[in-house]
């Protein structure tokens, strides 16, 4: 199973006491979605299955994507690693029971936390940058389960031809 996890693009600050879930994406975030979703466009499989955050900034950043993709209750900002886990049917014994490719759009710190958990690094918690995409793919060799990580890709080092557009 391939699992790319990226997280929402820049968005803006929350009003005091507005709802965290409906902030929409800034000017620069709505450039870095539009990178990030031109480079996977190109490197994504078909038929990968698209999960994605109720929230505006998640939606916002998949939409130039211009795929299918499925809101996930599991996957707002204040789930739980293990929750998302579960959404992915991930055995800590087997791995992922799912086939094929999954694109999860969604939010620190459960996406650094998962980055950490599945490539058993020492740490809490990874930074995962806004707008950038971290590749994972699982794997069973000679016997072992293995994660490993294909790449990292941020929007600032991908060139698009949307720049040319601004």
């Amino acid at each position: 199973m391939d699992l790319i996890l990226w997280r929402h693009a820049e968005a803006e600050n929350a009003p005091e006491g507005g709802d965290d879930l409906s902030r929409s994406l800034t000017k620069k975030g709505e450039r870095q979605a539009m990178r990030m979703a031109s480079w996977l466009d190109r490197h994504l499989p078909e038929g990968t299955r698209v999960l994605v955050s109720p929230s505006r900034r998640t939606q916002q950043t998949v939409a130039p994507l211009g795929r299918k993709f499925k809101l996930r209750d599991e996957l707002v900002p204040e789930t739980s690693m293990e929750d998302v886990l579960t959404l992915l049917k991930w055995n800590p014994e087997t791995g992922p029971q799912l086939k094929g490719c999954v694109l999860l759009v969604g939010h620190q710190p459960y996406l650094g936390q998962l980055v950490t958990h599945l490539l058993g690094m020492d740490e809490q918690v990874c930074a995962v940058r806004k707008g950038a995409v971290w590749w994972l793919r699982t794997r069973v060799r000679d016997g072992q389960l293995q994660t490993v990580l294909l790449t990292v890709a941020c929007p600032e080092l991908i060139s698009s031809s949307w720049d040319d557009r601004s």
